[in-house]
Formats: structure tokens, C-alpha cells, sequence
């Protein structure tokens, strides 16, 4: 069964017909072309498929499409402005936070909700990890994607954010 939606994507109005079962995960990899939006266990385990939902870290391979009109989605895609990335991107490069690249999208976005939503001055490793734990990276050891979010919060505390 199809149905007409209306999805807010990193602040574009995509009026889709969707399958009304398809997954968010599905729609925004095939229909609106967010190719960074991963797919890969499909239960909701990994988090390469994690995007933002109304600033909140959400597995988009759990979601039915159809049920996301009125919120607001963001994926990495939606952090750039033009070709320059944003200081949580360019922190996860200085820093050397990724490396094959798979797990990064959704951790970077998972990173996003966090360092913008902490009011306290002090992130401890911990607090990091703790954000972190609904994606799974096999290539980092996580140590260096704890230094990149460290040092992300470090640009938004000096004003360098957006």
C-alpha cells in the first residue's frame, strides 16, 4: 500500500509516496538520497543508521517513515554548510575519530546531540561513552572518537559552532 507523506529533512520539504511500511532508514537512502544514513543490522543495534529526530539520536532503520511528518530529521549531510564541514566533523578528522568511515555518520550525529544539549562545563569520558554506546564502531576502540567529541565541545564552549 503506498501513501503520501511530507518529511522535513535537514530543513527541505520532501513531498514522497511511500510504501506505508517503509522504514525511515529506507526513504531517506532511497527517496531523498542521504546516503550517509547507513544501513546495516536493521534491529536497531549498530547506529550506523542513526539520524537526528527533532535533536534527538533515533535508529532510523526502526522507524516507520510514515510516522516522522511533523518532526524535523537530521542527518550529516544536514551539519554542513556548503563544503565546509562543521567543527564536530572537522574534530572527528583532527582528531582522527574515524577510520574505515561506516560507524562515523551515526556517531557524529549521536556527538551532535549530545555536545549541543550539555549545560554542564565539564564532559567526562564516561558522560561520552555513555552518549555513544547505541553505536558500534570496530575500527576505533573509541578512543580517539572520545577525543574528537572532547575536543568538538572545546569549539562550541569557544563559540565556534553552528
Amino acid at each position: 500500500m503506498k501513501m503520501q507523506v511530507q518529511l522535513n529533512v535537514n530543513d527541505t520539504t520532501h513531498q514522497l509516496e511511500i510504501d506505508a511500511n517503509a522504514t525511515l532508514l529506507e526513504v531517506l537512502r532511497n527517496l531523498t538520497r542521504h546516503q550517509s544514513v547507513h544501513r546495516s543490522c536493521e534491529e536497531g543495534e549498530c547506529g550506523a543508521c542513526t539520524v537526528l529526530m527533532d535533536g534527538q539520536p533515533v535508529n532510523s532503520c526502526l522507524i516507520l517513515a510514515a510516522s516522522v511528518q511533523g518532526n524535523r530529521i537530521m542527518t550529516v549531510e544536514g551539519l554542513m554548510k556548503g563544503d565546509t564541514l562543521h567543527p564536530l566533523m572537522k574534530a572527528f578528522t583532527d582528531e582522527l575519530g574515524l577510520q574505515c568511515g561506516f560507524c562515523t555518520p551515526g556517531m557524529v550525529m549521536s556527538a551532535y546531540a549530545l555536545v549541543n544539549q550539555w549545560e554542564e562545563e565539564v564532559l567526562s569520558d564516561m558522560d561520552i561513552r555513555k552518549a555513544i554506546e547505541g553505536n558500534l564502531c570496530r575500527c576505533t576502540g573509541y578512543v580517539n572518537i572520545v577525543k574528537s567529541i572532547r575536543r568538538a565541545k572545546a569549539a562550541k564552549d569557544a563559540g565556534n559552532w553552528w
